[in-house]
This record gives C-alpha cells, sequence and structure tokens, in this order.
C-alpha cells in the first residue's frame, strides 16, 4: 500500500496562459493657466509667511514648490499640499492673510490641470499583481461553487495577513509548509464529502458540555464541525424553574442562525423530575440534514418576558428562571430523503468505467484551475485514479484521491497570470479577466458563464464587461463582496475581538455584536444592489435593524429577529458613521474616543489620515472621566501640548461630533455627570453642533471621499496597494463618479475597464 498523501502533495500541475496586446497611451494635452499668475501669488504672500527657510512648519518649506517644474517633479509634496488646501486646513481659519476662494480655486484647478496633463503624457504603468494565493474566504466559496461542499475555511486554516488593509493582498499571501499540511488535510476532507465514497461511522452522541457557551440573555451555543453530509439529532436540555402562574415559553433551536424547531415549553416541564418541587427539567430533539463543515448550534427562549425582570447575573441561575442548560448533537445518520445525499461533483458513476472518470474530471479541473486544461494535465489525474484502483480501493474512493490531487494543485490554490515580454506592460488574457472579476465582486472562482466568454475571447468587449459586471453584482453570491469589502474597509471585522467592559456596558452580548455587523453589511449592499450614490453611505436615511438593535438605538415598532429595512425619521441616525459597529470598533472598552474616532472618520471620509503619533503621549487620567471633568475637557487640555495640537486639531473636532453616542454606540446627551459638548469647527473653518450638522458639512468633502473609496476599492479589486502610478487612475475614478451622480456601481465598473484591472506590467530589475 503506497502513501497516497505524500503523492498526491508532490503533484504538481502546470498550464498555460494567453496574453493580448497592451492599450496604447493617449495623447497629451497643453494646461492653460500659467503657474505665475495662478499659483506663485499664494505660495508667496500666504503660505510663505510660516513655511520659510526659518521657520518651515510642519516640516514644509515653501521655497521647493515655488517653479513649476516641481510638480511633476515633487508629486507626493504637491498632492499632500493640495489635500489640506481643500480640506481647508491651510491656511488656518485663524489666519489673518487668508486667500479668497477664487485664488484657492485658480490654484488648485491649475495644478489638477497639470497633473492630467502629466499623467496623459506619461507612460501608462498598469502595475503587477503578485501570484495570489486564495485567502480563506476565497477558498472556502471556491469549494462551495465548485463542489457544492461547505467547508468553514476560517476554523481549518490560520488568519490570513494583510496588506493595505485588506486580506486579499497578494503580497502578505504567503505559503508555509505548515499551511500546505493543512490544505492536504483539508483537500482529504473536501474530496470525501464531495465524493461520498467513504461508509458512514455508527451514529453516536458526542456530548461537548465543557463547549457550550453562554450568549446571553439565556441562550446558549455550540461550534461543532461534523464529518459527513448527513442526518444529526439535535438534542437540547432544559432545566430551571418558574412560578406556576407564568406564561409558557417559546424554545428556538437554530443552526447557523436559521430556526429548525420552534416549540412551545410549559411552565411544568416534567412534574415526574421536579426535585423537591423547585427545578424542572427537560429535553426537546430535532433531526435535520447538515453537510459536512462547521455549523453554530444555538438554544434560546424567545419570548421569555420574565427575563428582563432578572439580573444578567442570575439569568442562568435555576432558581430564577427556566434556560436551556445542553446542546448534544448525534449522529450521522443515513438522510431519509436521497435527493440530499446526491453529490455535484457525480455527473456520472465512477464505477462505469475510465470514460466517465475522464468526464468527471476534465470538468472539474477546468473550473477548478479556472481556464482550460490540457490532456496531460487531465492523464496525470487519471493517474492518481488507476494507482489507487490498484491498491484495491473503490471507484469513489479513487475519485477522491484524484479530486484531493486537484485541491492541492498551485493551478486551484493560487490565481497565476502570464508574465509580458521583458519591459512591456500587456493586456492580460480574457481568461485572466474572467478570475480578476469574479474574485472581485464574488470572493470565488468564475462561473460557467464567464469562463465562456474568457475561453473566446469576448470578456474584454466593453458591452459585453459591462453586462456581466451588471449580472454578477445581481447574483447573490456578491454578498461575498459586501460582507468582505465593508467589514474590513469599515474594521466592523473588528468586533469580534471587541470586549467592552461588562460592569459598564451589561447589555453587551454576541446577539448584539452580530445584529451590528448585519446591519452595516445589509447597508452596504443596499447602496451597492440599488446603486445608490455614496453619500449615503455618510447620510443615508434609512438602515436595516431586527428587534435587538432597534431596542438598542430605542427605535420603536421592530419586532422579532428577522431583519427588515427601516427609513429613519431623527437626525440620531444615518449612513454608516453612527451605526453601532462603526461606533463600537472606534471606541475603548470603558468608554469613547475622540481620537479614534476622528482619525476614522479622516482616514475613511476626508482621505487625510495623521501621522503616527509622537513618542511619550501623555495619556489622559481614566478615572477623571465623566467624574471629576468631561472627557472634552481633559482633551482641550491635552490638546494645549503645542506637539499635541497639530493632529489633534483635525481629529478632535470629528470626534466629538460623535460624542453623544457611548462606547456600544447608544445615543446619551450625559457623559457621566456632564452634558454632551457635540460642538466643533472644522479645518476650514466651519462649524457645526451635533453629528447631523457635521455629516452635512462632511458631504461638502465628495471629492475627497470618494478618492478615499475608490483608492480602497481599487486596493481590494487588484489585491495589491495603490501606488503613485496609479494615482491617474483613482482620479480618473473620482472624476467620472462625480458626473454620474456618484454612484457606487459608476466607480466598480470604471475600476473593471481600468488599466490596472485589465492590464498587467512585466516584473522590472530589483523588484
Amino acid at each position: 500500500m503506497f502513501n497516497f498523501r505524500k503523492w498526491v502533495l508532490a503533484l504538481t500541475v502546470t498550464g498555460s496562459i494567453l496574453l493580448t496586446p497592451h492599450s496604447k497611451a493617449q495623447a497629451p494635452t497643453t494646461a492653460n493657466a500659467s503657474f505665475e499668475n495662478s499659483v506663485q501669488p499664494v505660495l508667496t504672500q500666504v503660505c510663505s509667511n510660516c513655511h520659510n527657510d526659518k521657520l518651515s512648519s510642519g516640516g514644509m518649506n515653501i521655497a521647493t514648490f515655488s517653479d513649476p517644474a516641481s510638480i511633476p517633479s515633487n508629486r507626493d509634496g504637491w498632492e499632500r499640499l493640495l489635500a489640506r488646501i481643500r480640506t481647508g486646513e491651510m491656511p488656518p481659519a485663524t489666519f489673518a492673510n487668508r486667500p479668497t476662494a477664487t485664488q484657492v480655486k485658480t490654484l488648485v484647478d491649475y495644478v489638477e490641470a497639470e497633473f492630467d496633463r502629466i499623467d496623459r503624457s506619461a507612460k501608462p504603468d498598469p502595475g503587477r499583481v503578485t501570484a495570489h494565493r486564495l485567502n480563506r474566504s476565497e477558498y472556502g466559496n471556491t469549494v462551495r461553487d465548485l463542489l457544492g461542499v461547505d467547508f468553514s475555511a476560517a476554523d481549518e486554516f490560520p488568519a490570513d495577513d494583510t496588506g493595505y488593509g485588506f486580506d486579499n493582498n497578494g503580497d502578505v499571501l504567503t505559503v508555509s509548509p505548515a499551511l500546505m499540511d493543512r490544505y492536504l488535510s483539508a483537500a482529504e476532507k473536501i474530496a470525501r464529502h464531495a465524493v461520498g465514497g467513504d461508509p458512514f461511522p455508527v451514529p453516536a452522541y458526542f456530548t461537548r458540555h465543557d463547549r457550550v457557551k453562554k450568549a446571553g440573555d439565556g441562550a446558549i451555543e455550540l461550534r461543532e464541525s461534523l464529518d459527513y453530509d448527513a442526518e444529526y439529532n439535535i438534542k437540547i436540555s432544559i432545566t430551571g424553574n418558574r412560578g406556576d402562574k407564568d406564561p409558557p415559553v417559546t424554545l428556538v433551536i437554530s443552526v447557523d442562525g436559521k430556526p429548525v424547531k420552534s416549540v412551545e415549553v410549559p411552565v411544568q416541564i416534567s412534574a415526574v423530575n421536579r426535585q423537591g418541587g423547585a427545578t424542572q427539567r427537560g429535553v426537546e430533539e430535532v433531526r435535520v440534514f447538515l453537510s459536512a463543515t462547521g455549523h453554530l448550534f444555538r438554544a434560546e427562549f424567545v419570548n421569555d418576558t420574565g427575563l428582563e425582570k432578572i439580573p444578567a447575573n442570575r439569568r442562568g441561575d435555576a432558581k430564577s428562571n427556566i434556560f436551556p442548560e445542553f446542546i448534544d448533537v448525534g449522529g450521522p445518520f443515513p438522510p431519509s430523503d436521497p435527493k440530499l445525499a446526491q453529490k455535484k461533483i457525480l455527473i456520472c458513476d465512477p464505477a462505469s468505467g475510465s470514460a466517465c472518470v475522464n468526464r468527471i474530471l476534465s470538468g472539474l479541473a477546468r473550473l477548478a484551475y479556472r481556464r482550460p486544461v490540457t490532456a496531460p494535465e487531465v492523464a496525470q489525474l487519471m493517474r492518481v485514479f488507476d494507482k489507487a484502483r490498484r491498491a484495491a480501493y473503490t471507484p469513489a474512493q479513487s475519485l477522491q484521491f484524484a479530486v484531493t490531487a486537484v485541491l492541492v494543485s498551485p493551478n486551484f490554490l493560487f490565481r497565476v497570470e502570464r508574465e509580458p515580454p521583458p519591459n512591456t506592460a500587456a493586456a492580460i488574457s480574457d481568461i485572466e479577466l474572467a478570475s480578476r472579476l469574479s474574485y472581485f465582486l464574488w470572493s470565488s472562482m468564475p462561473d460557467d458563464q464567464l469562463l465562456k466568454l474568457g475561453e473566446t475571447n469576448q470578456l474584454h468587449l466593453p458591452a459585453v464587461l459591462e453586462a456581466q459586471v451588471k449580472r454578477m453584482i445581481s447574483d447573490p453570491k456578491s454578498i461575498a463582496f459586501s460582507e468582505n469589502f465593508s467589514a474590513q474597509w469599515l474594521q466592523t471585522r473588528n468586533l469580534d475581538g471587541v470586549k467592552p467592559d461588562a460592569k459598564k456596558f451589561p447589555e453587551w452580548n454576541s446577539k448584539l455584536k452580530d445584529a451590528m455587523q448585519t446591519e452595516t453589511r445589509l447597508f452596504f449592499d443596499a447602496v451597492l444592489h440599488d446603486n445608490r450614490p455614496i453619500s449615503d453611505f455618510i447620510d443615508g436615511k434609512y438602515t436595516f435593524l431586527n428587534e435587538t438593535l432597534a431596542k438598542h438605538y430605542g427605535i420603536p415598532g421592530v419586532s422579532g429577529t428577522e431583519f427588515r429595512r427601516v427609513e429613519l425619521q431623527t437626525d440620531q441616525r444615518s449612513g454608516i458613521f453612527t451605526q453601532g459597529s462603526v461606533l463600537t470598533v472606534s471606541s475603548y472598552p470603558s468608554r469613547t474616543s475622540v481620537v479614534l474616532r476622528g482619525k476614522y472618520l479622516l482616514d475613511n471620509v476626508l482621505n487625510a489620515p495623521p501621522p503616527p503619533p509622537p513618542p511619550d503621549v501623555p495619556v489622559l487620567d481614566e478615572s477623571a472621566v465623566g467624574i471629576a471633568r468631561s472627557l472634552r475637557a481633559q482633551m482641550e487640555q491635552h490638546r494645549s501640548n503645542p506637539v499635541c495640537a497639530s493632529c489633534h486639531t483635525k481629529m478632535d473636532p470629528l470626534g466629538f461630533s460623535l460624542e453623544n453616542y457611548d462606547a456600544i454606540g447608544r445615543w446619551r446627551t450625559e457623559d457621566g455627570k456632564f452634558p454632551i459638548d457635540a460642538t466643533g469647527t472644522f479645518p476650514n473653518g466651519k462649524s457645526f453642533s451635533g453629528p447631523a450638522e457635521m455629516k452635512s458639512l462632511l458631504k461638502d468633502s465628495m471629492a475627497e471621499f470618494t478618492s478615499s473609496l475608490a483608492e480602497k476599492l481599487l486596493t481590494y479589486s487588484l489585491g495589491r496597494g495603490v501606488e503613485s502610478f496609479d494615482r491617474p487612475t483613482v482620479r480618473d475614478l473620482a472624476q467620472k463618479s462625480a458626473a454620474d451622480g456618484y454612484r457606487l456601481q459608476t466607480l466598480i465598473l470604471g475600476i473593471v475597464k481600468s488599466a490596472p484591472f485589465q492590464q498587467r506590467r512585466s516584473e522590472r530589475a530589483g523588484q
């Protein structure tokens, strides 16, 4: 008996990738305005007062900008200068000799026109993407679409590293020997589930009482990984005591958030098992078909009206209430419905002969490798099957070995694009374009329609490409884009690691956390699918709530666990920056943070992230916040330090605008014993009072917000960081989006049609 595991891992299946010619650069144009008339007066009469050879405030000497040649030679410096001028940060609002609005506009228009001229005359550089290993999300989604197997990659593989804010960055998606071993173990498990060639073991209950966790409000949860697509028996043990006059309660048993049984449980669960007339015990069971993957089992009483009267720390006390105590799972049992056991991969019976197996593996390899496969590649997979058959494995088990070989092939694990000729940039093939599209919008493999368009070289045609983008956005699989992009852009993925102070915020639990994440994902998804303007992210007057989150926000009229769209009637909530998820991840465990929230808005709206804090920054007196003095008073004292003032002048006003929301996003009017002061002034001198006025002013900065979002979308779509040579693309995306009412789909379509997305540069020396 030979070592299939070692032999399969050693297989390397390779293939060719076609290339198409690269596009030509556009002809340059000439700017009309003169540097001396449009720029020089402001630099010499205003900027040079503080930014000169002697003062050089902020580390900037305006003399280095005094020549028109500095625009191309010091592009980064001019970009930073324009950003500060656009936001009104420079010159300061208190500066006596401020330029007029016309002068500022003339300067900005001139420099931006020069940027456009330089960009049009420069040789385009689409950049290059490192060979892209599938991250956990992409791996799981691809396995689902390829084989119909639900595989929880997050439970099997370590967390992916992030680069430029996203975990699909090719430069950080490395492969270690340990990870490769996990890939092989996962491939064996997935192949077994996909083919179903191994017999079931004897059914049994596997108790996990030590792993059952309390999830808040009396609910309990169990995470369990199952090894077979089969039926399983879920058993819930109930215990506790309530008065004879208390009404019955409804027990809901759910798997992965979907109820599988709801039953009314009477107060007298079992008169026979009552212990001394106090403790009542009972069991509720349900049998369901479950796929071989990780599952979340949950049991809770959803209409326990007496629960709110019991202190949170006593809700699991058998003397105070009735509650679910344990979750047991038994199985696997053969499915009662044979259709549930049908396997996607088995388009014919592998026992019928090699022709069927060849047909299965040819189709599988084409989809798994995301390109046409060659006869030698299929022959190599057939050798795996044949060798297993000679070792006395059944046809189905032998097919599992061949499927394992597909799943550990570099052609499956990596997206590798053909290198253009040296010192050139060329269009990627339509096959490669299909994968770039699918992993951008679906975090998964191309479907058959995309792949066929790639194989016939039609996908790059503008009308075809636009139709496919719209189709893919309308497909339910685009929820992966809404979830993966928004959760990383807005950092709401970090909620899984947030632990608010339990004494100050006893209301915090997993249900509330999950509801917050769901609200933000559904909101982003609505902006995407309804093709709404991205200004909705700042001030959209609607959201998505269930009863848990509606109560948290103090919004009446929402009942039940299901989320639904709710039109907002007050100024307390609107857009994503006043949603509980964002407010919680931008707070400390015990209190709010004007610094974190201000920096959050600078990063994600104004595209003007502050520099890192200097060393030895003095800390706040946490014990005094809300007691001896307000947080605002402490921050104003902190800002009086000149070393701290330069950054805090920008961050703090934005952060204070959100002070009406506590550290878990609830509306409040007082911080401890001090009234909330949510007033502030932007660097450009515009003042506001409260979050509604602040967001109204933020909408005046749509150009900056659009550029920021365009840059992050481009980073996510390419799987690499945005570089200086990508600036023309970012500017073009922002301008086209503005011309179409700032609609999100316009940004996405612009990215898909851009040179960085459709082309690739050859490797340069030293890279």
